[in-house]
């Protein structure tokens, strides 16, 4: 019988135990001459051993066909070595029965059952927890969840809780298996980090992968958190995938350019392993993200300095700013202008339905070439606008290659590098200001090129959309409201009164008197027009001026300066928009210093540095913007639809106005029209319009007011960069080790308590 329970425990079977499916092994019950106590001890025999082979199978069995490497790695460590102890356990106690041992063989050579089992006791609590271990890695019944079993990540982060046992003996067993795993881990890290390539084995369980969908030429990879190891932070696994992508790229250029392409410097791949060499088991959080961080450093100063340079990012940066943030004025209007002027040649084309209660106009159908049609117009008129002594705008050319108006289907121009910043965007109000410019959904994107969509993702592109279509809004609605003071028939008497000898003779002073009537009765009926009118430009003037001025241009200047390493204080920028001229000299000046002080500034602050610098500056102008506040940018987005069919019925009223004059001043009558019935239900509708545009000026304010009152008692004063606000990483290195380095903080623009001052000083 002790030949058939070591048998059985090294996993044969064996007749002295029954099997019987989903319950424990049982005693058979032909054996009578066991009695009631041998034979429970023997269950636990029974039940160790069962364990035991189910363990081995199903960790052959893993071993060999589980999609992860990480797990193939554990169960060959439970197979190789704890199974092995396991066994050499079993050959341990057969060859001291063997060989008559005192301790195992008793008087008349007779081996105590109790002392076997006593000898295997221990095995049983970690043959249990081994096939729990298997179990957690390949569950006997797979759910939709977890039909391809747990994920690397998260056996790594099961054992290292695991670890956290009063069980010596558990605990050594957690933290080699630990080891096996972060070990495995480690091996795929390395692939990226020192050759920007994914792992050949196991690569779809890596939290680093290959985007599928996307179509363009070069590779493009993005992260994927649910395949991250909880003792990797966020931060840091963004520092592995801009490493890994800066090489992929190098890579990927060496293949296809000429020679004397910058490549990845071998020299330096030995520093890096020794780096990865350095991190031992159980891996700490801190010391991988200093290994990190030295490797990135040590990366940027070398190859990517000559990738990305910082004259290159300046000018892209200074680029999306300049036309994606409105810093050229003349470039809003024009785009303005010539969408409008489309819009007006599409109403031509067709009937219009009517005006919708949200500003639309319903019926009007708007072609992507009218949307591409107006963008183009509106770089000719740009390009006209130089002298033949000026240079050549070199930022104008750039933009016109770069930048695209398109309809707005809810996707980027280009799919680069997904949900980089999806914090952020969540965070942005849901509420649309694409549907201003064109009664369809447009959006104006920037096509990002590589190496430089290293630097700038997609959901940067998508941000800065968003905030071009919020100020361009606004900025639209500017210049519908200013141009109806350039209307003269609305402000004076036009065509100038008949003047002697006309006006000497009894009819041409009837005329002069009826005509004064009707002008006195116009002025009368249009002067609480005006003054809505009036009152909502200053408002919206106010607005744009301190989003324009006191929030983008100023952030602009600091993280400008911060780029460039400057400590002289900023000028006071304008609220004014600025011109193509002075944007030129700006940028010029900007690239020159920037080409003197590249390569010390490149040192302090690596492009990932710079990438998260520029996510907290766009995090910064969606909170100081308003872009979140969900109530204030519902009613802007109500008020400016409004003010568009404000000015469109006045402009309706004029026209109106004009042909009754003619009709009863010169005589030209249409008999299909009844001007009189159109000039009163014109005024209806402009005295609703008007009293929902003094509703949503009043609103407006009140809103603002309560942003105000919320963030002074909420304490988080003017910039709040909650951890929401994109990846607000601080980095781990030493600022001691690194001379004149520190990290980007946002500049805290004026509060809303500064727009709401100007707003009241203007109703006094």
């Amino acid at each position: 019988m002790l030949h058939e329970i070591l048998l059985s425990l090294s996993g044969q079977p064996s007749p002295l135990f029954n099997a019987h499916k989903g319950e424990e092994n049982e005693i058979e019950d032909n054996f009578a001459l066991l009695s009631p106590p041998e034979k429970a001890l023997l269950a636990s025999v029974g039940h160790l051993s069962r364990v035991h082979a189910q363990l081995r199978k199903r960790a052959t069995e893993t071993s060999s066909t589980n999609p992860s490497v990480i797990c193939r790695s554990v169960s060959t460590v439970i197979l190789g070595v704890h199974l092995g102890e396991f066994q050499k356990k079993i050959l341990e106690v057969e060859r001291a029965i063997l060989a008559e041992d005192s301790g195992y063989v008793g008087g008349y050579g007779i081996v105590p059952l109790s002392t076997i089992v006593g000898e295997f006791g221990p095995w049983t609590r970690r043959m249990d927890w081994l096939w729990g271990i298997i179990r957690f890695i390949q569950p006997e019944q797979r759910s939709s969840e977890r039909s391809r079993g747990a994920s690397g990540a998260a056996l790594i982060d099961h054992l290292r809780v695991e670890a956290q046992t009063g069980y010596l003996d558990i605990k050594e067993m957690a933290l080699s298996l630990a080891k096996a795993a972060e070990t495995a881990w480690m091996k795929q890290l390395s692939m990226w980090l020192l050759y920007g390539k994914l792992p050949m084995y196991g690569k779809e369980d890596f939290f680093i992968q290959e985007d599928l969908g996307n179509t363009d030429e070069e590779t493009q990879f993005s992260m994927h958190s649910k395949f991250l190891p909880k003792f990797v932070t966020l931060q840091t696994a963004s520092s592995i995938l801009f490493i890994g992508k800066s090489l992929n790229h190098i890579r990927a250029k060496r293949k296809t350019s000429i020679a004397g392409a910058s490549t990845a410097p071998v020299t330096l791949y030995q520093e890096h392993i020794q780096h990865l060499a350095s991190l031992q088991s159980p891996m700490s959080a801190s010391k991988l993200t200093a290994a990190i961080d030295c490797i990135r450093l040590s990366l940027s100063q070398s190859t990517l300095s000559k990738l990305l340079p910082l004259p290159k990012i300046l000018e892209i940066l200074a680029l999306l700013h300049n036309f994606l943030l409105l810093r050229r004025g003349e470039f809003a209007v024009a785009l303005v202008v010539h969408a409008d002027s489309r819009v007006n040649e599409s109403r031509s084309r067709g009937p219009i339905m009517g005006t919708g209660a949200d500003g639309k106009l319903e019926g009007l159908t708007i072609k992507e070439g009218d949307v591409t049609a107006a963008l183009t117009q509106t770089w000719a008129e740009l390009s006209s606008l130089q002298k033949e002594e000026d240079p050549t705008d070199e930022e104008l050319e750039l933009a016109r290659a770069l930048i695209f108006l398109s309809v707005s289907n809810g996707k980027v121009g280009r799919p680069m590098t997904p949900a980089q910043n999806p914090g952020l965007i969540s965070d942005i109000s849901s509420v649309s200001f694409e549907d201003l410019l064109f009664p369809i959904p447009t959006s104006l994107n920037a096509q990002i090129r590589a190496p430089l969509d290293l630097f700038i993702s997609g959901s940067d592109i998508t941000i800065y959309s968003t905030i071009h279509s919020y100020l361009l809004g606004i900025r639209r609605a500017q210049i519908r409201l200013g141009d109806l003071w350039k209307r003269t028939p609305l402000r004076r008497t036009h065509p100038t009164p008949w003047g002697p000898p006309k006006s000497n003779s009894p009819f041409g002073q009837a005329r002069l008197k009826a005509g004064r009537e009707r002008e006195n009765a116009r002025v009368r009926q249009m002067r609480p027009v005006w003054a809505s009118g009036s009152a909502c430009l200053f408002v919206l003037s106010e607005i744009g001026g301190f989003f324009q001025g006191d929030v983008v241009n100023e952030s602009w200047q600091h993280l400008q300066q911060w780029i460039e390493g400057h400590s002289s204080a900023p000028s006071a920028p304008s609220s004014r928009p600025g011109t193509s001229s002075s944007s030129k000299q700006q940028m010029n000046s900007a690239t020159k210093d920037s080409f003197e002080s590249g390569q010390e500034t490149m040192g302090r602050h690596d492009p990932e540095a710079l990438t998260v610098a520029h996510r907290r500056h766009l995090s910064s102008l969606v909170h100081s913007l308003l872009l979140s506040e969900i109530p204030f940018t519902k009613t802007l987005r109500s008020l400016l639809a409004n003010v568009d069919r404000f000015a469109a019925l006045v402009i309706r009223l004029e026209t109106i106005q004009r042909n009754m004059d003619l009709e009863a001043d010169e005589g030209v009558e249409d008999a299909l029209v009844d001007y009189v019935s159109e000039e009163r239900e014109v005024w209806e509708e402009l005295s609703v319009t008007r009293n929902s545009v003094d509703t949503g000026i009043k609103n407006l304010v009140t809103s603002l007011r309560d942003i105000d009152d919320g963030r002074s008692g909420d304490g988080r004063g003017q910039v709040d960069l909650t951890p929401n606000f994109g990846q607000m990483w601080t980095g781990s290195r030493n600022e001691h080790n690194i001379p004149g380095f520190q990290h980007y903080v946002p500049l805290k623009p004026a509060g809303v308590d500064r727009l709401l001052m100007k707003l009241d000083f203007g109703n006094l």
